[in-house]
Order: C-alpha cells, then structure tokens, then sequence
C-alpha cells in the first residue's frame, strides 16, 4: 500500500457516535421524522368521498374529503371522541394517540365505527357518545388464527368461502350451513389451495412476521359480482420438483433439526404445476369446467391467490356484470399471451387477442401490478399494453373480431399504468414516463387520450414524480408529487387536472434538523458513452467536500424495477428500506450510490432487452462508467476504494460484480443471491433468462467466477428463506473453496428471505464496509434496536 493510502486511511476513524448517527436514519427511526408524508384515500361507499389518516409531530389525524364541494376537514372531533371512548371504557385515551388506524363511516356521515382491543365500538358524531357494537362486522378483521378462519366472504355477505382438506367449500351466512363444491381433492391435487411456500406449508411462524403464514391460506378463488358463482382451480403438482430447507434451530427449543418441503419448479422442469380453472354455480352445486388450457405454475402462489382477504389476481378477471371471466395466459418463456373470454355460464372460451415476439411481452413495465389490459364496452373493446413498436403503449382491439382499429398512444415514450377507462366519455387514463421533454424520463405524469384517436393531454403538470389514485366515479383524482429534492405534496383533482385542494404538504424538518439533506438525482453516460443513465447518490449528514470517500454502489440489478429513487415519495412505494438504509450506510464515511443501468424498465424495449437472457450483465459497465463520470465532477469520490452490496437478485448482481471486476470493486456484501439462475425459481428465471435453459445459464452462474476472487467477499443468507433457497449461496461456498479463496459467510438461522431489516445483519453489513473499505475499526459488538413492533 501506498504511503498515500496510509494517510488517506489514517484519516479514517469511525466511532460510537458515527454508528448511533447511523443508525437514527435506519427506515424505522428515519421515517419517524418526517410527517403529512402521503395519502391513501379510503373510498366511501357509493359515493367519491374519502378519509384518509395522516402521521403528524403531534401524533395522527383522521381527514375527511368531499371532492363535490373541494374541502377537506376532520374527520371527527379527535378530542371528544378521545373523550366519549375515555368513558365508555374506563381506560384513558388521548386525542393525538386514538387506538385504531381505520375507521367506517355510517353512510349518512351521522357516526363511525372503529376497533379497540378486538372490540368495535361506534361514536355518535352528533352527541360523541361511544356504545359497544352489536352484531356488526370489525372494520379490520382480526388476523386468522386458523385455516377455517381464512374465509372470502361473498359481495352480498350471503356467503363465505374457504379450502379445507383440499376441497372448496361455501358456508351460509344466515344459516350456518356448509356445502362442499367439491369432495375429490387430494394431495398435490387439490382445489382452491395454492403452492406455498415451504414455511407456509409446515405452518411455521416466526415471531417477526406475526401471522404471515395463515395470511396466505385464504381460498385461491374469486366470487363473481353477483355473488352466484365463484371461479377457482384444480392445482396439480403431481410429479413437480420440490424444494427443502432444514431449521437446524427449531423455534420451540426442539433439538432434532425439522425439515419443510415444498413443490418449488426450477427452470426448465418438466412437469411444473398447472392450475386448471373451474368456474362453480353456489346455487345449484354444478361445476362448469373452463375451456383455458391449464395456466403454468411456476412459483409457489397461484392466479387466484389471496392475501388478508385482498385480491391479488394479475390473471384472472369477473366482468362487471358477472356474465364473462377474462384470463390472461401467457406461454413458458414469456414469449406469447393472450387474453380469453369465458363465458361463465358454460365455460366455453374464445381468444379475444393474442400476441407472440422473439423476446419477452409484458402486461406491464414491472413485475406483478395489475396488467394493462381492459375490456370495455360491455365485451365490445379490449385496451391492450404492447411494446410491439420498441416502446410501451396502449392498443384498441375490436373483440368480436380480433381486429387492431387504432394505437392509442406512441412516440419515444412508454405507458406505465393504465388507471381508468371513462367508457361515457370515451377517455383513457394513464401514468407516464419519459414523455416531457427536459425532464427525469423517470417521472411518471398523469394523461388522458381519447378512444377515438388524438394527442394525449397532460394533467398532471408539475416537474415531479406523481402517484395517481382515481376516485370511484373516475371524476377525480388524489396526486401525491415529489422528487427526491422536493418532499411530497398531496392534492386532490378533477380528472381535467383543475386542482380543487391541497390535501398534505410532508414536514421533514425533525429530519433536516439532523443534518440531513437529501439525495442528489443525477444523469451520467452509459457504457456507450451516447445513452443516458440515472441515480441517485447519497451523502453523509457530515459531509465535508475536501475530505476522500470511499463510495459504495447499492445494487439491486433484478430487470423487474428500478433501484433509483425517482422521488422523496418512492419511501411510500415500498422502497423506504433501500432509501435509508443507503443514507444510514453514508453517515459512517461513505458515498453511497443507486444507479439504473441498461436493461432495466421504464425505457425503451431495446433498453429493457439488454438484460434478456443476460442477467449477469446487470447493467455493471454502465454502473462503472458512471461513476467515473462523477468521480471526475466531484473529486472526493475516491475510486480507489469501491464497494457494492445488494439482496437477493442484488446480491447475485454485486458478488457477480466483485467476481466480475474485480479491478473495480474491492468489497462486497452479498446477501440472500440467486448466484445460479438453475436454482431459482422458474417463474422470474424463465422471463429473463429464457426457456428452454442453455449453456448461458451455466456461463453466467457466479461460481464459474470464483477464481476471479481479489477483493473482500461476505456472503449472507438466512437458513429459512422461502423465495431464494440457500443452496444458491452455498454453491458458490463450494466453488470459493475449491479455488482456495478466502472470503466470510454468515448464515443466519430462522430468517426469510426479506431479512433486510434485521438489526445484526444490518450492523454485520456496516462493519464489513467500515474494516474492509473505510480502513477503520469497526464499533465491535454495537447493537442496533429492531424495528417497533406495529
């Protein structure tokens, strides 16, 4: 080492007060910081009025809009009815702190309902009186606590069905009597039942997920409007591979290791699981089979799976009107779809349209929000999402005849969300990105194109990031717009884009108090030296531009979403952990960096493509070229020293990263990695890697890498995780060892797959950049608090 380097680390101290700046910026004592962040509008029924409840300094407030008159007030008086429940129940309550997070409104606004303890209690609004209600429903229903408790109740509340011994059945309401829709379920064959994963299916829980697992035995099934019928499939994984985890550390003291097997198919298997769909008449117990070709199953889940009770089909559809079911199907390797039309009285189908390519289609630029597909006009139109012409955009198809009649939306642009169709009106509503020009191709705005052709019209037009939800009738909207330098704003719109009220402005100012400043968004040459690339780089609250930092590239690298926050809003998009945790990972000396390469989405096709059937690709040239770009505009980067770390198709990107490039990338935290696409699950693989499997899987498998091992190398994986199976990590073990390397692994029994936030992991990650990157001497034994439990 250089004398140079001597005196660079030299300067590198990190002490007890660096880890506990660090540590206030993890996500749970971040977000604790910021207020009036987001609203989430809880529609009420019949009518486009809404409550919503927001976090404040001073605790939480309940606030009612009425989008008819533009106003947004209390919800209730806080006070009183703190007051009224005082009374009622004999325990003190407090205003800022009311017991419960989700309220019911009567229909005629005159009182509302609420839990407490289990118990639902209702608030006269007029006098503030708190009474124990009767035989009425909770407003949140308690969590399950056993499989005949994981009920999907009918539109009408007549019925409720669930799955028991690998049959259907329905009970009556008002009776109390069972039916079985079906009584020739078995194992591995059953009805109404999905793949689970392998904790799911031994019935483990673990303390920190509380009741995850019943959380997912709600019925595979769907009611249709009516509440006269219910489709749900006949799942057959006869034959189908499976998956093993042992918990060598069995939670209740046991000490004989237990083993979880589950149905989990691989790339490439032969069989894999199929769904077939069956539609049931309640009324008269007839089964109507469906006339779809049996849906491919190729991760544990199912089309009709259920999460709490909410609907979480991407596939399958009701009609409004109860007639027609819509399946969208898609061949192995992505390469074909269609959407079918079933005819629910007899379970006869047609193709409405369908679509093949060379590479991959998509019914939307991310994996797993709804697909942007619509059928409209009582069955007459289908809205269909194609990146035909190299960029995403939306297709009027005429039904009856399968027949293209316009392209709604082109240019070099793509359609991101597909939110609304105003059939009376003949508009469609749609998020965007990349459209306005001068701007983050990032951004995503709010626009509206007629169904009879023309240009579409912004709504949205400020230069921000916005996060669109569209009211019942469709004649209004709530937007949330941010960037990371602007802290969100929320408003409530007409659906012309005329702002009627501001709804929330966020509060940061507990967390710039820290210091704190935000990220800074910035745009750099891809590996081509013409293509633009986009990130985000984060810096110590303590920053000091004559001092050298080591930098640290946060990677995610999965083609399926972007790493980058676009907005300050992102936090609320579930990318809250990652945001923070790269600011915690700054205040201990670093810079750290989020960069979007090619092949991820919300680009151009091309773009997208770049990472078909190369994954070990994960845009790392354009990460590399990019920070020698801002190395040379901001001097104090010092890419002597580079880290990266990432999770799960992150931590298959960095360990390919160090392996890779190991004259760049000097250390690498690796956790929770796909390292050998062959060991991971079909359904993701199969999109980005391609089916049949061929010799570039094995090509691009870390471990072919292992020899090319120079920097410092943790590998981290929980023992029990249930999406990427440990095994990934263990075979890149085995090739290290076999090339003599030396590198550090940490397997920590009894966590999942989404470890992320687990205290010592988070403290194992911040010593290993510290020692290895900064040359300083980590705080050894410092304990980061958990996360408040909710």
């Amino acid at each position: 080492m250089s004398d140079t380097n001597h005196a660079r680390r030299g300067e590198a101290m990190v002490g007890w007060q660096d880890y506990v700046r660090a540590e206030q910026f993890l996500p749970w004592n971040a977000e604790r910081r910021v207020f009036r962040m987001k609203v989430e509008p809880n529609w009420m029924p019949g009518s486009d009025r809404f409550w919503y409840r927001v976090a404040t300094r001073d605790g939480a407030e309940f606030v009612l809009v009425d989008p008819e008159t533009g106003t947004r007030r209390p919800a209730f008086d806080h006070a009183r009815l703190a007051a009224a429940l005082t009374v009622a129940t004999g325990r003190p309550y407090d205003a800022r702190t009311l017991p419960f997070d989700r309220v019911r409104f009567a229909e005629d606004g005159s009182s509302v309902a609420f839990d407490v303890d289990g118990t639902t209690w209702t608030c006269d609004l007029e006098t503030y009186t708190c009474t124990r209600a009767t035989g009425e429903e909770p407003v949140a229903p308690p969590p399950p606590r056993s499989p005949d408790e994981c009920t999907l109740p009918s539109p009408d509340g007549r019925w409720v069905a669930l799955a028991r011994d690998h049959n259907l059945v329905v009970r009556d309401n008002e009776t109390g009597e069972e039916v079985a829709l079906t009584s020739d379920g078995q194992p591995e064959f059953g009805y109404a039942t999905p793949i689970l994963s392998p904790l799911l299916s031994a019935g483990l829980a673990l303390p920190e997920y509380g009741q995850y697992p019943l959380a997912q035995l709600f019925p595979a099934a769907i009611w249709s409007p009516d509440s006269t019928k219910i489709i749900t499939h006949r799942m057959d994984e006869r034959g189908a591979g499976k998956f093993h985890l042992v918990q060598s550390v069995p939670l209740d003291g046991s000490t004989r290791p237990r083993l979880h097997s589950c149905t989990y198919p691989l790339p490439g298997d032969d069989p894999v699981p199929t769904a077939e769909l069956i539609i049931f008449d309640v009324a008269g117990r007839q089964a109507i089979p469906v006339d779809v070709p049996p849906l491919h199953q190729l991760y544990y889940g199912t089309p009709l799976m259920r999460r709490r009770g909410e609907m979480a089909s991407n596939t399958v559809w009701w009609s409004d009107c109860g007639r027609w079911v819509y399946v969208l199907r898609r061949e192995r390797g992505y390469r074909s779809m269609a959407l079918y039309e079933v005819d629910a009285a007899t379970g006869r189908s047609r193709v409405l349209v369908e679509e093949t390519s060379e590479t991959p289609i998509d019914p939307s630029l991310t994996w797993g929000p709804r697909p942007n597909v619509r059928v409209i006009e009582d069955g007459a139109g289908v809205i269909w999402f194609s990146q035909r012409d190299g960029w995403a955009h939306l297709y009027l198809y005429d039904a009856a005849t399968g027949e293209l009649v316009r392209q709604l939306t082109s240019g070099p642009w793509v359609v991101s969300e597909l939110l609304h169709v105003d059939e009376a009106a003949r508009l469609v509503y749609f998020t965007a990105v990349g459209k306005e020009e001068g701007r983050d191709p990032y951004a995503a705005h709010l626009y509206r194109v007629s169904l009879d052709g023309g240009e579409p019209e912004l709504l949205t037009p400020e230069d921000a990031d916005h996060i669109v939800t569209i009211s019942p009738s469709g004649r209004y909207f709530v937007d949330t717009y941010s960037r990371v330098d602007l802290p969100p704003v929320s408003v409530l719109r007409a659906t012309d884009g005329r702002m009627l009220c501001e709804l929330e402005r966020a509060d940061v100012g507990l967390l710039e108090e820290t210091g704190w400043r935000p990220p800074e968004r910035f745009r750099a040459k891809g590996r081509d030296g013409v293509t633009d690339v986009y990130g985000v780089i984060f810096r110590p609250s303590t920053f000091d531009p004559s001092r050298s930092y080591p930098v640290i590239d946060s990677i995610y690298g999965g083609p399926q979403t972007n790493q980058a926050p676009v907005s300050f809003a992102d936090i609320g998009r579930g990318r809250s952990a990652g945001f923070w945790h790269a600011q915690a990972l700054a205040e201990l000396g670093f810079i750290v960096v989020m960069i979007d390469g090619l092949g991820m989405p919300q680009r151009s096709k091309a773009y997208h493509d770049v990472s078909y059937r190369n994954l070990g690709d994960a845009g790392l040239e354009d990460h590399i070229a990019a920070l020698r770009q801002l190395a040379m505009r901001y001097p104090y980067l010092d890419l002597d020293r580079v880290g990266i770390f990432g999770h799960s198709a992150g931590g298959y990107a960095s360990c390919h990263a160090i392996l890779a490039y190991p004259d760049f990338f000097k250390v690498c935290v690796s956790s929770a990695g796909n390292h050998d696409h062959r060991l991971d699950k079909a359904s993701w693989v199969e999109r980005y890697m391609g089916f049949p499997v061929e010799d570039h899987y094995a090509a691009q498998a870390n471990q072919a890498l292992a020899e090319n091992l120079q920097g410092k190398l943790l590998l981290i994986h929980g023992d029990m995780d249930e999406n990427v199976h440990i095994s990934s990590t263990l075979v890149v073990v085995d090739a290290l060892i076999k090339a003599n390397k030396d590198f550090d692994l940490l397997i920590m029994p009894n966590r999942f797959h989404f470890c992320g936030n687990d205290p010592y992991f988070v403290r194992r990650r911040w010593d290993y950049f510290v020692e290895h990157l900064l040359g300083a001497e980590p705080v050894r034994g410092y304990r980061i608090s958990p996360a408040p439990e909710e």
